[in-house]
């Protein structure tokens, strides 16, 4: 009789990468033998398994998985191996000659571990263990730990939290301050007046969405799952047939000059794993293209502008398959302050609109009361805005000083600062979700509801639904597409139409958005008969420089506004300065031949945390000089440049923000 070793990783939430192997980091995980388990119907199929060339020692997991139901029910596939359902499951690591890296193969791959990639692996564990099956689970995250990247306002809707984990509260989530009051002011420079709220916020709380997710991470390892935080997926894996296999992590320890350091570790191959069959015996065995039996599935939950989404989005034309609009963005600065006990009120929400921004330019900011006599503070502002001019960073640092918020911070003390892109195109703007070998969930899809200003509960349940399809599709016969079917037929798809008409609505100006927005909300309450479509792109929208004079920012007073190295420094980002850059220009003469002479170098200005400087060289003209060890992680760059020219890709795994409060 054969013994199967299970061999169960270690928690790594906290985890960064090491110079080893990604085969020796996981491999270092303690050996379970408590879940040795004996298997003489296995044995004549491992024997098999071994002789395969490329392959390593195994990585097994006991359950039913293997030769549980991949292709039909679990009675189909016992007449087909002369087996029951209830088999050990064999994973294990091959080498992909080709490529000169290890892989390792699951059933389901996630990218992102955000909400919406962390709900779906945790109700993929459920519904595993609903139907006595198991199958693996991986979750790759490209920062340092979960939760690093994450950031958001954030007033949290537990809908879908109530939905995936009901015992929430007896399980000592972060989240513990309801909301207590909801304000609206339109701010002039000098005053706040006092609006209806039209936000809702009852049954609501103020939590830190990061913290969040740290908690929902460990919950998904109890469940199973294993996260890998500290690896970047920068490569989509696909068969010769053009479907999604998988995906390839980039290499760490490379020079900036493209050469390997001591340190080199080639990027890893996660892929889904493949069936095939040998006579009257079903195995388990390295990715074998033409003989490929059963599928597997990627879900990417990279949150907003992901840039692999990004060119699934394309290359599957996802957005033509449903006659989508583009999606239009907006960037979020935020704080999060420690102020004074007299001044806390724990659960109060303030939303603002108008000041600091102009009339045409569409944003708002919000201050939220946390726990621990901690507050919140941050400003949106819609990407499409035209003066190449206005730098939302600065906006930001003004904000701080209006009268109706001086006050509160004042005497208080930053503790963390951050950016991050949002989407706000709403139903209009999102693609088919659905392409060959996986879908696309969370944020990377676009499912914010503008006029709550929330999406972490719509992202939640994209997530949970998209594992629902996918266990189907794994283990039932159905079919991936049934994501976008429950998709419609969910609340999600229901917020989301109501809201539909809000965004858009601002395309026209302030004065027109507030006038649609109140007839949508008093008077439709989100049934209208018509649906408004969006502008330009945001990057399109962007105005030549003569069009408009230069903005004037004061200068910081270091108490309640600062210079950008001052706020990066409390975001904690970090990167290895001797890699390559992964903010790439397509032409690197546009800065200078475009940007600078046509729109003053705009780059200089939207970026949140001066990743684009204008340096003079030798001769004295302007050169665009890329910091990219400063970046945020925000994407704006990708989003704002008037040509297109910047591509976001990511960079050595683990490095970026470290949000621990955001």
């Amino acid at each position: 009789m054969n013994r199967l070793v299970s061999f169960r990783s270690k928690s790594r939430i906290g985890t960064t990468p090491c110079s080893s192997s990604f085969y020796a980091r996981l491999l270092g995980s303690s050996i379970d033998a408590s879940r040795t388990r004996s298997t003489a119907n296995a044995s004549d199929s491992l024997a098999t398994v071994s002789r395969c060339s490329s392959l390593v020692p195994a990585r097994t997991l006991t359950g039913s998985s293997l030769f549980g139901s991949r292709n039909g029910s679990s009675a189909r596939l016992s007449n087909l191996t002369g087996h029951g359902g209830s088999q050990g499951v064999a994973r294990r690591f091959c080498s992909d000659a080709a490529a000169e890296r290890e892989s390792m193969e699951y059933d389901v791959v996630i990218v992102g571990a955000g909400p919406a990639g962390l709900s779906a692996a945790i109700r993929l564990k459920q519904l595993c263990g609903e139907k006595g099956v198991d199958l693996s689970v991986c979750v790759v995250e490209k920062g340092a730990e979960v939760g690093a990247h994450i950031i958001s306002g954030n007033v949290f809707e537990p809908r879908a939290l109530d939905e995936l984990l009901p015992e929430w509260e007896k399980e000592e989530a972060p989240i513990s301050v309801s909301v207590s009051s909801d304000k609206f002011w339109f701010l002039t420079k000098d005053r706040a007046f006092s609006l209806p709220s039209p936000f809702d916020n009852k049954n609501n709380y103020v939590i830190s969405l990061s913290q969040l997710v740290r908690w929902m991470g460990s919950k998904a390892e109890e469940y199973g799952v294993e996260i890998y935080p500290g690896f970047a997926a920068s490569e989509i894996l696909c068969d010769d047939n053009g479907s999604v296999i998988g995906i390839g992590t980039n290499d760490m320890g490379v020079a900036k000059n493209g050469s390997k350091k001591e340190n080199f570790q080639r990027g890893v191959a996660l892929k889904g794993v493949s069936l095939a069959f040998s006579g009257n015996k079903m195995i388990q065995c390295c990715f074998m293209r033409a003989i490929k039996l059963a599928g597997r599935v990627t879900l990417f939950a990279e949150g907003c502008r992901g840039s692999l989404s990004e060119k699934i989005i394309k290359k599957y034309h996802l957005r033509e398959k449903r006659n989508a609009q583009h999606q239009t963005y907006a960037l979020g600065i935020k704080e999060v302050w420690e102020i004074d006990e007299s001044k806390h009120q724990p659960g109060a929400v303030i939303h603002t609109l108008g000041w600091p921004l102009d009339q045409k330019t569409y944003g708002g900011s919000f201050l939220y009361h946390m726990s621990e006599r901690q507050v919140a503070i941050g400003l949106v502002v819609a990407l499409n805005y035209k003066n190449p001019y206005l730098s939302p960073y600065e906006e930001f640092q003004k904000l701080k000083h209006h009268p109706a918020i001086k006050p509160i911070l004042e005497d208080g003390t930053v503790i963390q600062y951050g950016a991050r892109t949002l989407n706000e195109g709403g139903i209009q703007s999102v693609p088919y979700p659905v392409f060959p070998g996986g879908a696309i969930i969370g944020c990377s899809a676009g499912f914010l509801n503008v006029p709550k200003i929330k999406g972490t509960h719509t992202a939640m349940k994209s997530g949970m639904l998209a594992a629902e399809a996918a266990f189907g599709t794994l283990l039932e016969g159905s079919n991936l597409d049934s994501y976008w079917t429950t998709l419609q037929n969910s609340w999600v798809w229901e917020e989301l139409h109501k809201a539909r008409n809000y965004r858009p609505a601002f395309d026209h100006g302030f004065i027109p958005g507030m006038a649609i927005s109140a007839v949508e909300h008093y008077l439709f309450r989100g049934k209208s008969p018509f649906t408004l479509k969006h502008g330009k792109p945001d990057h399109e929208a962007t105005n030549v420089a003569r069009s408009h004079s230069p903005i004037e920012y004061p200068k910081p007073d270091g108490v309640l506004s600062f210079d950008v190295p001052t706020s990066l420094h409390r975001s904690n980002t970090n990167h290895d300065h001797d890699q390559p850059a992964h903010l790439k220009l397509r032409d690197p003469e546009m800065p200078t031949q475009v940007n600078l002479p046509e729109y003053d170098g705009p780059e200089s200005r939207y970026c949140p945390a001066r990743v684009y400087e204008y340096v003079p060289e030798e001769s004295g003209q302007l050169k665009l000089q890329i910091n990219a060890q400063n970046c945020l992680h925000c994407k704006a760059c990708d989003i704002k440049d008037p040509k297109q020219n910047i591509e976001w890709t990511v960079p050595e795994g683990g490095g970026g923000p470290g949000y621990s409060v955001m």
